[in-house]
């Protein structure tokens, strides 16, 4: 695999706030308790206490779902530290980012380890998330390189239900290995995915399948929030939360003013009647209003003291989550995506008040991977990585650019060049004369160069029809590395580029996660 950085900040929609961190950290020193890419950081991060008694407890909850994984072992023993990320449970395993999360804290937590500190790696599970539409399909593409999607259906839940525990209803394996096909390894692929996804399973039991058999050789462990035993752990932290909500908002709102006033964004809107916590009951995740010190549900009210002695019940809100898990958990670093790294900066103001110790905001590692054949007809075009997260129309054009003969090149931008020259002579000499007369120009002058831009266009989108060669590379091209107008780890499962490239593409990967740097990975297989 050869691999070219491109800088986050030349990929679609990278936030000041996520740039700042990783690039500028001394911008956001007050943010952030600690610097990103830096393994003797994270060494230093995981100088703290954990409780023995929460590590057992723990170490207990944990069994059922990690039988035979030695990491549950080495986590039992005081003073070991966890690397922790975590993903949805979405179908086939979800975005390709998915499985480089993992990846990314597996690495750190060897690196460590060789450091002398021990660590394991851990995934969270996001079960208790509600929103079903956000995991009920996959993207996924074929030997054209066009994206596909591929839905499942489940039981009607009204959008309450927590998703983990979703049975997975009609699963579409046809449809993936009808999308696959052709592929040299769709066969192999295809039946890893059937392993996992079996009839019988849940959406959250299927995923943890997916990821335990993908990462079998490397000790991923893996949590489920879930679990009636880790909501017992974490009952009196959500406890406290419950009790202190007045408080910890306020500071949340602050937090959400000062953000906004440096020019970043907050992540979660907060207001005096937002609750940290929704209520579990009966099966569905129910979303509370504060008042005071009373909440109100969809059915009825609860005081504060009653909702704090329902803890087990309760599920934290996207702030509040990554503090009761670093409560569960003995968090040296935690890897996330821009999004979840930009909530930390939410987030820190409740660690500070519930927990008094965060860990390191580390930025996953991100890929776009390549077959070599696309890497030369990147190069064929004289395209750069950061040229092709536009629009197919955009890559179109800058294709185009490229099949127009030298010669004719040279004639239109001679041209152009020889209006601006003209246009900025006489504007010169008639603003001498009379202004109104100048500014009379500037309408001219911007309709004509406008007609010869049209022309510059169509002449190059003459080109391209008259090439059906680079109407298939552009299309494949776009296809693959801007589907959808997103990131190709954000939109497409991991499983094509299994089918494509077969069941040695993790450790490829995996030798490619640098920790040291936040750049993008372009990769090149």
């Amino acid at each position: 695999m050869q691999c070219t950085c491109v800088r986050q900040t030349d990929l679609p929609n990278t936030s000041k706030l996520y740039s700042d961190l990783i690039y500028h950290f001394d911008r956001v020193a007050d943010l952030y308790p600690w610097a990103p890419n830096d393994i003797r950081v994270i060494a230093r991060a995981s100088q703290f206490h954990f409780p023995d008694d929460r590590r057992a407890a723990l170490i207990s909850a944990m069994a059922p779902l990690n039988e035979g994984n030695p990491s549950l072992g080495e986590l039992a023993r005081p003073g070991t530290v966890a690397i922790v990320t975590g993903q949805q449970v979405g179908l086939f395993s979800g975005p390709a980012y998915t499985v480089y999360k993992a990846l990314t804290a597996i690495r750190i937590a060897r690196d460590l380890a060789s450091l002398g500190v021990p660590a394991v790696p851990v995934f969270w599970l996001a079960t208790e998330d509600h929103d079903f539409a956000e995991i009920d399909h996959t993207w996924v593409f074929g030997p054209d390189h066009r994206p596909v999607r591929i839905d499942i259906t489940s039981p009607p839940s009204n959008g309450t239900r927590p998703v983990g525990g979703l049975p997975l209803g009609d699963i579409p394996i046809d449809q993936l290995k009808a999308a696959l096909g052709g592929m040299p390894f769709a066969e192999e692929a295809a039946a890893m995915v059937a392993r996992a996804y079996r009839p019988g399973e849940t959406m959250g039991s299927a995923f943890a399948n997916f990821v335990r058999e993908l990462f079998a050789p490397y000790g991923l462990l893996l949590i489920d929030p879930m679990s009636p035993a880790i909501r017992a752990i974490v009952a009196p932290l959500m406890r406290e939360a419950v009790e202190r909500m007045p408080e910890l908002t306020e500071a949340l709102i602050e937090r959400g003013r000062e953000l906004t006033a440096r020019g970043y964004h907050a992540q979660v809107l907060v207001d005096n009647k937002t609750s940290l916590a929704f209520l579990l009951e009966d099966g569905h995740r129910l979303a509370l209003r504060r008042s005071g010190d009373t909440f109100a549900g969809p059915v009825r009210k609860y005081s504060s003291a009653e909702l704090a002695a329902c803890a087990e019940r309760l599920s934290p809100n996207a702030l509040l989550r990554p503090v009761i898990q670093d409560y569960l958990l003995p968090t040296a670093a935690y890897i996330g995506g821009p999004a979840e790294l930009a909530y930390l900066a939410q987030s820190q103001v409740l660690y500070a008040k519930l927990l008094s110790r965060q860990p390191v905001a580390f930025p996953r590692t991100g890929f776009t991977l390549l077959e070599g054949r696309f890497a030369r007809r990147i190069a064929r075009y004289k395209l750069n990585p950061a040229d092709l997260f536009v629009p197919e129309r955009i890559l179109r054009e800058r294709v185009a650019r490229q099949l127009i003969p030298p010669n004719l090149g040279k004639r239109l931008e001679a041209t152009k060049d020889a209006f601006s020259g003209a246009f900025d002579a006489l504007e010169a000499d008639l603003r001498a004369f009379d202004v109104s007369l100048a500014s009379a120009l500037g309408t001219s002058r911007r309709k004509i160069e406008y007609q010869a831009a049209k022309i510059a266009r169509k002449t190059e989108a003459q080109m391209l029809l008259k090439n059906e060669q680079a109407q298939r590379d552009t299309a494949s091209l776009h296809g693959l590395v801007y589907p959808e107008d997103h990131l190709q780890e954000r939109l497409y499962s991991i499983v094509p580029f299994l089918a494509q490239f077969g069941p040695g593409l993790i450790s490829e990967i995996y030798g490619n996660v640098r920790v040291d740097c936040p750049d993008h990975q372009f990769a090149t297989l």
